[in-house]
């Protein structure tokens, strides 16, 4: 028996629109898989059912009298508590902000109302997503649903989980240096990286930070696009919005006409030798599909110097104020962050800000004679839950809690639209994603390609 919770939200969308589902069935089989699941994986941390109950109520009683439907009409989505949700409890992972309430909505959740989605709770994230394993001292860790012993990844670890688990079937998560696409790999779900400024962010205490973005969590790429077309749009409080171009929009790619470039470590990361084979192994079943693979090899090498830089002002910008009131209630990844940021000379920030501009420029040229990039979503196989990060990778010494990721977040500095999907399992068993990654701006692009993807590795058995 397929629990209504369990349909795709295309399929959820089309029985609510045909009158085989109600809305208030679906939201009530979600909310019972909370109940069932939650306890084990600590993905939800704060719930509404009561006014999505009277939401959903209130949708089936005007439903037959409207002549059309909302794109989310009915469909339950889940917040990451970094975003902010009128009248919702929103803690960032914070003590801080463990009783705070706002009384606005951040302009991606007034998007969802708008496409005439449930909200239907928040999702636990570290404190103020610094850290790619969900942990905070608000609500404690969040455990991959494959194997409970493990990270989920991070920051948007509890919406990844939500969705893999069927307790909605849509979420909302961020994404800075690889937010969305490692708990989404981890997980096995797609996660969507659009173009920042894409989907309107405009309460950043940055506004003009190129790593910041918000984007949907889904079981499919059908389903994630379905979510991203409702949320996308001009905002004029995002200093980095533009008039959207291309809507983004399902439409037929064939893999046969696409230029790929294909990297396992981006020639920066240490990648898990088990990880490398696996995506080997992926690459070498697709490559029959496309018009041509090439390895590439970008030269990234001052990313982590301009990562850590823009990662500790944007810690630094938003947190700053609350270690002066009490530095004891910031987790240690954040106070890490500040410490970093007090050293931080002016000359240093514009060495980094130059050398960003330099590999921005060298890595767009690579869109020159390829089409898509693809890479692997993550370096490392789901690692123990008491770990913030891996220790080590192939047996050499991990420096500090962001080196494991280098494969997203060199990626963010690039302002690419990237799609992390699941492409079967690694070589320990667990979820094992790919990112595909097109030009910016081109967010159609990568969807569609993904779209393709999915649908070739189905085909040739390799999910």
């Amino acid at each position: 028996m397929t629990h209504p919770c369990d349909l795709s939200a295309v399929d959820a969308r089309r029985r609510i629109k045909e009158g085989s589902l109600s809305v208030s069935a679906l939201l009530e089989s979600c909310i019972t898989r909370i109940e069932v699941r939650n306890p084990e994986v600590n993905a939800v941390v704060t719930t509404c059912y009561e006014t999505a109950r009277q939401q959903a109520d209130d949708m089936d009683k005007a439903h037959p009298a409207l002549p059309e439907l909302p794109p989310l009409f009915g469909l339950p989505v889940l917040i990451k508590d970094l975003i902010e949700t009128k009248g919702l409890t929103t803690t960032y992972g914070s003590l801080h902000y463990k009783d705070y309430i706002p009384e606005f909505d951040a302009a991606v959740i007034k998007r969802l109302r708008d496409a005439g989605a449930i909200i239907l709770g928040k999702t636990n994230t570290p404190e103020f997503g610094a850290g790619a394993s969900t942990f905070n001292k608000v609500f404690g860790a969040t455990r991959n649903p494959h194997n409970t012993a493990l990270t989920s990844g991070g920051s948007s670890g509890g919406s990844a989980v939500a969705v893999a688990c069927g307790m909605a079937p849509l979420a909302i998560g961020s994404d800075f240096g690889g937010s969305l696409r490692i708990p989404a790999s981890f997980c096995g779900i797609v996660g969507i990286r659009p173009t920042p400024g894409r989907v309107p962010t405009v309460d950043m205490a940055i506004g003009h930070s190129p790593l910041w973005t918000e984007g949907p969590m889904a079981r499919s790429v059908a389903d994630a696009a379905l979510c991203m077309a409702a949320i996308e749009g001009y905002a004029s409080g995002d200093p980095r919005a533009a008039p959207l171009s291309t809507p983004t929009t399902l439409s037929p790619v064939a893999l046969g006409g696409l230029k790929v470039g294909v990297s396992a470590d981006l020639g920066l990361a240490t990648v898990e030798t088990g990880i490398r084979d696996t995506f080997d192994t992926l690459v070498s079943t697709l490559m029959p599909e496309f018009a041509q693979t090439q390895t590439i090899e970008p030269d990234l090498s001052a990313a982590p110097e301009i990562f850590k830089a823009i990662r500790v002002m944007d810690v630094y910008a938003r947190a700053h104020a609350l270690a002066d009131i009490d530095r004891d209630k910031l987790g240690d990844n954040v106070r890490h962050n500040l410490a970093l940021a007090e050293t931080l000379t002016f000359a240093q920030t514009a060495k980094t800000s130059a050398a960003h501009t330099a590999i921005f420029k060298a890595f767009q040229k690579l869109f020159d004679t390829h089409d898509i990039l693809i890479c692997p979503s993550t370096a490392v196989s789901p690692f123990p839950i008491e770990a913030t990060f891996p220790s080590e990778i192939n047996g050499k010494a991990v420096e500090d809690y962001v080196a494991w990721y280098a494969l997203t977040w060199a990626l963010s500095l690039m302002g690419c639209p990237i799609v992390s999907i699941p492409a079967g399992r690694d070589h320990k068993g667990m979820p094992f994603g790919l990112q595909i990654i097109a030009p910016r701006h081109q967010d159609a692009l990568a969807l569609n390609a993904a779209a393709a993807v999915e649908t070739a590795l189905r085909q040739l058995g390799a999910t």
